[in-house]
């Protein structure tokens, strides 16, 4: 995979994008926590099980965000090594949100091994082309996607893993403990990070988009 020189990383936004961006993204969270709201008022049956909004929400905003790399990819051609390895935790993060489904229509942890046969080739295709991955990793960790995707992975991977804790949820709610409390608020810290995660990607595919509109100029 050769390796073509990328525009500089810093490429200023207008004001009037930034705006209309962020009302869109503020937009997007505030309808998820609409989302989850409504779930635990109306729906306590499936409230925060597979046939909830919030798992239904985890699994459309990581499909979404996988489909906006493939693009990047295969259609914009631009930052592919680094939309690919991003591609690659993200859709394996998709799968990982399919375990029970897939252990109980396919086979039991069907999931790890849909994951691993995922990532292990882009993790090779990525360590093979290292060099180039390296440049545009350069050029990529100056941008406001970084510094999103930064945050998401933060968000669901670390502080919901350690928020939803159920002995920190005990101690808070004592004789009171239920572990639907645990449950509730794992996963819609989680499904924040997911929605940080696609405006990340929402933000590398107009970042990558700006690039090969600067190359065909060039």
């Amino acid at each position: 995979m050769t390796h073509k020189s990328l525009p500089e990383p810093s490429w200023p936004i207008g004001f009037r994008a930034v705006c209309l961006r962020a009302t869109l993204y503020i937009l997007l969270v505030a309808g998820i926590a609409q989302g989850v709201f409504y779930e635990a008022l109306y729906f306590p049956d499936d409230r925060f099980s597979e046939r909830g909004f919030t798992e239904l929400a985890q699994t459309s905003l990581l499909a979404t965000a996988s489909a906006l790399l493939l693009y990047v990819m295969l259609g914009l051609r631009q930052l592919r090594l680094v939309a690919l390895l991003m591609f690659g935790f993200l859709f394996a993060s998709l799968i990982r949100e399919q375990d029970a489904l897939l252990d109980a229509r396919v086979f039991d942890g069907a999931w790890q091994l849909l994951v691993s046969l995922t990532v292990l080739p882009i993790l090779f295709v990525v360590i093979r082309h290292r060099r180039a991955f390296v440049a545009e990793f350069a050029a990529y960790s100056n941008s406001l996607s970084f510094g999103l995707f930064a945050a998401g992975f933060l968000t669901t991977y670390v502080f919901s893993r350690l928020y939803g804790r159920g002995d920190f949820w005990q101690a808070i709610l004592q004789e009171n403990y239920l572990r639907d409390f645990k449950s509730a608020a794992e996963e819609v810290v989680e499904l924040f990070g997911y929605a940080l995660l696609l405006i990340a990607v929402i933000e590398l595919v107009l970042l990558a988009r700006r690039w090969a509109l600067a190359r065909k100029a060039g």
